[in-house]
C-alpha cells in the first residue's frame, strides 16, 4: 500500500490546484461540468477554494470539537480573472497549515479512524484538487495525468473512507450496500513500484473490510492507478476501455455494484 508522503502530497495539492485554474480559464466560469453535472466551473472553483481555505483555518486553529468547526466560508472572487490567484492562495494556505510541526497536531478527524487529523485532511484536500482538477479538465477539453504514487495513496484514502465509522453513521445506505456475505473485489495497479498498488476488499455482514495486497478474488480490476482512482470516483465508466485502460477479470456485476453504491466522489 502506498502511504501518504506529507512533502509529496504538499506539493500535488499546489500543483493540482493550479491545474484546475488553467482548465477553469480555459472553460469558462459558466462551462458545464459533464463529471459533476449540477455544476458549472464557478462552482467547483468556489467548492475547491472555500474548502482549502476552511481546512486551513480548522487546523491553523487546532480545533478538535465537531461542534467548534468554522462557519463562515471565503468568498469566491466576482471577478473570474482573480480565481487564478484565489486559488493559489487557498492552495498555499491550506499546505502550510498541514506543515510537520501540525500533521499530529490534535486536530478534529472527520472519518474518525486511526490517522491524525491533519493527515486526514491532508489525504481530503489532495483528493479534491486531483479528483476535481479532474473535473475541470475534462470541462476544459484538456489532458490531465495523475502521478501513479499519488493515485494510489488517494485509493487507500478512499477506501479508509468507505470503512471508516463516520461513513456507517453519515452515509448508512451505502455502508449497508457494501455488506455483503464474503464477496470479495481486487484492485491492482500496473504502474506502482512493487505490492505498492493492491487492495483487497471483502463484504461482510457487518460490514466492508479491505486490506493491502494480493489475494484470490472474486473480480480482480486491472490498470493504471489514475484510471482506477477515478473509476472508483467515479469520474471514468468501468467498461470504457478505450477511456481507462483497465482490465476486469471475474464478476463485473459485484465491481458495478460496488461503484454504484459508493458515494465518496470528492463532493
Amino acid at each position: 500500500m502506498t502511504e501518504l508522503n506529507a512533502e509529496h502530497a504538499r506539493r500535488a495539492i499546489v500543483e493540482h490546484t493550479g491545474r484546475l485554474a488553467e482548465a477553469a480559464a480555459v472553460a469558462g466560469p459558466g462551462a458545464a461540468v459533464p463529471t459533476t453535472p449540477e455544476w458549472t466551473i464557478a462552482d467547483l472553483v468556489e467548492h475547491v477554494g472555500q474548502t482549502e481555505h476552511w481546512v486551513a483555518e480548522m487546523i491553523e486553529r487546532r480545533i478538535t470539537d465537531p461542534m467548534q468547526l468554522p462557519t463562515e466560508m471565503a468568498a469566491l472572487p466576482a471577478d473570474s480573472g482573480e480565481w487564478r490567484a484565489w486559488l493559489s492562495e487557498s492552495a498555499q494556505r491550506v499546505v502550510s497549515a498541514c506543515s510537520d510541526d501540525a500533521l499530529d497536531a490534535p486536530v478534529f478527524n472527520a472519518a474518525g479512524d486511526e490517522r491524525s487529523g491533519t493527515r486526514f485532511w491532508l489525504a481530503s484536500v489532495l483528493n479534491e484538487a486531483v479528483v476535481h482538477g479532474f473535473d475541470a479538465a475534462n470541462a476544459a477539453n484538456r489532458p490531465t495525468a495523475i502521478d501513479a504514487d499519488i493515485a494510489a495513496a488517494l485509493i487507500s484514502n478512499h477506501l479508509r473512507m468507505l470503512t471508516s465509522p463516520t461513513w456507517e453513521m453519515r452515509r448508512a445506505e451505502s455502508a449497508h450496500a457494501l455488506r455483503g456475505t464474503g464477496q470479495t473485489l481486487q484492485w491492482l495497479a500496473t504502474d506502482t513500484a512493487d505490492d505498492t498498488g493492491a487492495w483487497f476488499v471483502e463484504r461482510l455482514p457487518d460490514g466492508a473490510r479491505w486490506r493491502p495486497g494480493t489475494q484470490q478474488a472474486d473480480v480482480t480490476v486491472t490498470g493504471p492507478a489514475g484510471s482506477l482512482l477515478l473509476t472508483m470516483t467515479r469520474r471514468l465508466p468501468l467498461t470504457d476501455r478505450g477511456a481507462t485502460d483497465l482490465s476486469v477479470d471475474g464478476d463485473t456485476g459485484l465491481v458495478q455494484h460496488w461503484l454504484d453504491n459508493t458515494a465518496h466522489v470528492a463532493d
